[in-house]
């Protein structure tokens, strides 16, 4: 007898992303949004292993500000960041998919298994959305995703992450950018929120500005304001949004390892997140890099389950599934 492979189990504590059902049979999966918890990136060093990041996907489940309450407020309440309940009364199936599974005696299996569950949630149809985990995670999630036609990535972030390797090792948190401006599918990459030091180099600058990628700095995001920044993001096609806790402000997000003055501000992530979603066709978004040992009073989590659940309503509300 063949034993069919576990790629995801359920998140501990056994709750899902805002109480939504937990499915981890994604040969079975019937929903239009799925959640995906991916903790587990590519270690630069053995002490990296499980770094605090491989927490996150369940502390977000268990600490986000829905979670606190004794009814699932998020899911049936009045959403004043919506105009309305998040899903807007509409049939809309949402299911939190668990967490990926690892396999400890071979780090790299855990992206192989990523990869494969996240191609299973493409290939369902459903959007997804990926809880890490470092930023080393979105490289199996952009290596599933459809290849029939071009996706503009977009990232949010301090950093470039444009990196080779590190160590060595060519699929870590420094090269998430430089291993998707590989993929042959990947038509545009847009760059925002850049600023202060990290491990890009002049090098990596220059192969990003040889590659073509639209470089957009935190001050000239700042002076422009997003609705520019949107402009210039074509219209139509699909898109695939990675999103760096550091990328906004530290007042918003003070969880991370990195943070740096003058990120993305709450209302410009909100209005971010609102636009882009109606610019064309959004098939994930991840976010990434909450390391919860720097987290200050829930904040980082609070603004995290806000991000989601506005990008949720706001696919939704641009008739995403409407067809569906």
């Amino acid at each position: 007898m063949v034993v069919e492979e576990k790629l995801t189990e359920t998140p501990r504590g056994g709750r899902g992303f805002l109480g939504f059902p937990i499915n981890t049979d994604l040969d079975s999966l019937d929903a239009h949004i799925a959640v995906l918890g991916v903790p587990y990136g590519l270690p630069y060093t053995p002490d990296d292993l499980s770094n605090d990041q491989s927490r996150a996907p369940d502390l977000l489940r268990e600490k986000a500000q829905d979670a606190g309450w004794s009814e699932p407020r998020t899911i049936k309440h009045f959403d004043w960041d919506l105009g309305g309940p998040i899903l807007d009364n509409r049939d809309v199936r949402v299911v939190d998919c668990g967490n990926v599974t690892a396999d400890f005696q071979n780090p790299r299996e855990h992206y192989r298994r990523a990869e494969a569950a996240a191609k299973k949630i493409f290939q369902s149809g459903a959007l997804l959305i990926s809880i890490g985990g470092d930023h080393g995670i979105p490289i199996p999630i952009m290596r599933a995703l459809p290849a029939d036609e071009s996706v503009t990535l977009i990232q949010i972030d301090a950093h470039m992450d444009w990196r080779d390797n590190v160590n060595g090792e060519k699929d870590g948190y420094s090269s998430p950018i430089r291993r998707a401006s590989e993929l042959p599918f990947v038509k545009d990459i847009f760059q925002i929120g850049l600023r202060g030091v990290g491990s890009g180099r002049e090098e990596e600058m220059e192969a990003a500005l040889n590659y073509g990628a639209h470089l957009i700095s935190a001050y000239e995001m700042h002076e422009i304001g997003i609705e520019a920044v949107l402009k210039r993001i074509p219209d139509g096609g699909r898109f695939y949004i990675t999103v760096d806790a550091d990328g906004m402000d530290p007042t918003v997000m003070p969880a991370v390892n990195a943070p740096t003055p003058g990120g993305l501000t709450w209302l410009q992530i909100r209005e971010f997140v609102h636009g882009i979603v109606k610019k064309g066709r959004v098939l994930g978004i991840d976010l990434v890099e909450i390391s919860p040992s720097f987290e200050k009073g829930n904040i980082t989590f609070v603004h995290a389950e806000r991000l989601l659940c506005n990008f949720i309503g706001a696919t939704v509300r641009a008739d995403y599934f409407e067809d569906e």
